[in-house]
């Protein structure tokens, strides 16, 4: 068959990686999706079991960090796009490592631009680099006011600070040789498939299993939760849509304190496990707070909504009672997850071939 185009995402057996490879292949029968992923602790195959047998998907495990590798396979393939997700995202672990994220987002990032740029040889006709990254390479707001795209950068953590110096290079590239990009802002992603280190799978778990509840400081932080099929349904649009050299910001218009968000997910809870009201809410238990904890994040989405049509499509109530119930009803991959058992899937299924 042939393709329309041949687009490669990279990331694609991460969390939002995974939901954007899905809804591209399935809604694109005439785009070829190569979903290039290292699968880092994060990454997880098992998350695209229902494509793997699909024609226009296929996988490749590779690391962006190996500059040869991916030149060789950008040669090879001759990818007509690039959506680029791959990160190292968590924020406790940058602190623990900041050169891993340093390797990753900026280093990993500028061999993907190099490839493109040197397959594209400056025929940039129907090309398009799409850069996923973070409000957090805004920093952090007081009680009042929203990022917007234009927005001073001031990141606050090694994980903020090397997504903002790759979305730096991403401008660059397209200032310089006009290499066509864009790049999209979200704030933080909730839904099915998340690996559970982040707050919400990971509180979910915990309750399960009566377990603490560790909340930093006095669980005032702010942020703006986006559903993760809104946020690959706005990427979908700024793809196709989206003016080259653009930004935009993604956001869930939905503003929640870190201790008032618990609360809400130990009620459903409660009332899904058939616990007493508040029995969860006896988990909780106060830490020390984290270096350099932004106190607000609040995306300005207004942009996107404005141009292209987009909002989300939940409410968080609604979003956070589907949540708990895909991990409920999927206890099998949260406890593979949680065990490390889904690292075997790769070899199991791609090794023997």
């Amino acid at each position: 068959m042939d393709y329309k185009k041949k687009i490669l995402i990279t990331g694609g057996a991460g969390f939002i990686g995974s939901h954007l490879v899905r809804l591209f292949v399935n809604k694109y029968p005439n785009y070829q999706i190569v979903n290039l992923d290292v699968l880092t602790y994060a990454g997880n195959l098992a998350n695209l079991t229902d494509l793997e047998k699909k024609s226009n998907y296929s996988f490749v495990k590779m690391d962006i960090v190996d500059a040869s590798s991916i030149q060789e396979l950008f040669e090879t393939e001759q990818f007509t796009d690039v959506i680029h997700l791959a990160a190292e995202s968590h924020v406790d672990r940058s602190i623990t490592n900041p050169t891993e994220f340093v390797m990753t987002n900026v280093i990993g990032t500028v061999n993907l631009l190099n490839s493109a740029k040197h397959i594209w040889n400056d025929h940039f006709e129907g090309k398009r680099f799409y850069h996923v990254s973070t409000d957090e390479v805004y920093g952090s707001l007081g009680n009042t006011g929203m990022f917007e795209e234009t927005t001073a950068y001031d990141p606050h953590s090694p994980y903020s600070a090397s997504k903002a110096s790759s979305d730096h290079f991403v401008r660059a590239y397209f200032d310089t040789y006009g290499l066509p990009s864009v790049i999209s802002n979200c704030s933080n992603n909730y839904g099915s498939y998340q690996f559970p280190e982040k707050l919400i799978p990971l509180f979910i778990n915990n309750i399960q299993n009566n377990k603490a509840l560790p909340v930093y400081g006095k669980g005032e932080n702010i942020r703006d939760w986006l559903w993760v099929e809104d946020h690959v349904r706005a990427i979908d649009l700024i793809f196709h849509q989206a003016e080259l050299g653009t930004t935009y910001n993604i956001g869930g218009h939905n503003e929640w304190t870190n201790i008032d968000l618990i609360k809400l997910l130990c009620e459903i809870m409660d009332k899904k496990l058939n616990r007493k009201t508040g029995e969860s809410e006896q988990l909780i238990t106060y830490v020390k707070d984290r270096a350099g904890h932004d106190l607000r994040y609040a995306i300005d989405s207004s942009k996107l909504q404005k141009d292209l049509g987009w909002k989300p499509s939940l409410q968080f109530e609604e979003g956070l009672t589907k949540t708990v119930e895909w991990y409920l009803e999927n206890s099998e991959w949260l406890n593979s997850v949680t065990s490390g058992d889904y690292q075997k899937y790769y070899n199991e299924q791609y090794q023997k071939r």
